[in-house]
C-alpha cells in the first residue's frame, strides 16, 4: 500500500481531490452568488495550498495577510475614491507596495483591491467573504495534508516571509 501511495499520479489526485474540497467548502460557506468575484481570488489561492504547499507565498503570513491587507486597501479606495479608475489603480498600487513592505505577497490576492473598488464592498467584507473564505481553505488543506502519510503538512512555516527576500522588481545584483 505505502508504495502505491508514493506513485507521483496517486499524490497528484490527493492533491486534487483536497483542491476541490478546499474550493467547494469555501463556496459552500461563502455563497458564490454574492461573492464570485471574491472566490476567483480564493481560486488561485487554492492553487498555492494544494500545488504549491512549500512555496512563501502559499505560507500562513502571506495568505493571510495578503488577503486580508489587500482587501482592506480595497474597500478603503472604494470607500474614498468611489468607482473610478483613480479608485482601481490606487487600491492596486497600494496593495502591491504592503504585500511588498510586509513581505506578504500572495499574487491571489492581488485581485481583491479590485474586486473590492469594484463591488463597492463595505468593511464587513474583510470578514465575509474574505477571512471566511481563506479559512475554509487553510481548514481543508491543513487536515488534508496530514491524512495522507509522508506528505509536507501545511502550513509549512507559519511565518515565512513572501518574497523570501527584498529584491522587488527583481535587481541584477
Amino acid at each position: 500500500m505505502m508504495r502505491l501511495l508514493q506513485q507521483p499520479a496517486v499524490r497528484l489526485l490527493w492533491c486534487l481531490i483536497g483542491a476541490a474540497c478546499g474550493i467547494a467548502l469555501a463556496l459552500f460557506v461563502v455563497g458564490p452568488t454574492h461573492h464570485a468575484f471574491v472566490l476567483a481570488s480564493l481560486g488561485g489561492s487554492t492553487v498555492f495550498l494544494f500545488g504549491l504547499t512549500r512555496a512563501p507565498a502559499a505560507q500562513l503570513r502571506a495568505l493571510l495577510g495578503g488577503h486580508l491587507g489587500t482587501a482592506a486597501i480595497g474597500i478603503a479606495c472604494a470607500q474614498f475614491l468611489g468607482n473610478s479608475l483613480v479608485a482601481y489603480v490606487a487600491a492596486v498600487t497600494l496593495s502591491l507596495g504592503f504585500m511588498l513592505l510586509t513581505r506578504t505577497v500572495h499574487p491571489p490576492a492581488g485581485a481583491n483591491p479590485v474586486i473590492m473598488v469594484h463591488a463597492q464592498a463595505s468593511w464587513s467584507a474583510l470578514l465575509d467573504p474574505v477571512l471566511l473564505g481563506v479559512a475554509c481553505l487553510i481548514g481543508v488543506a491543513a487536515i488534508w495534508s496530514r491524512i495522507y502519510p509522508e506528505l509536507v503538512h501545511y502550513p509549512v512555516s507559519v511565518w515565512e516571509p513572501s518574497p523570501p527576500s527584498v529584491n522587488w522588481g527583481g535587481w541584477s545584483k
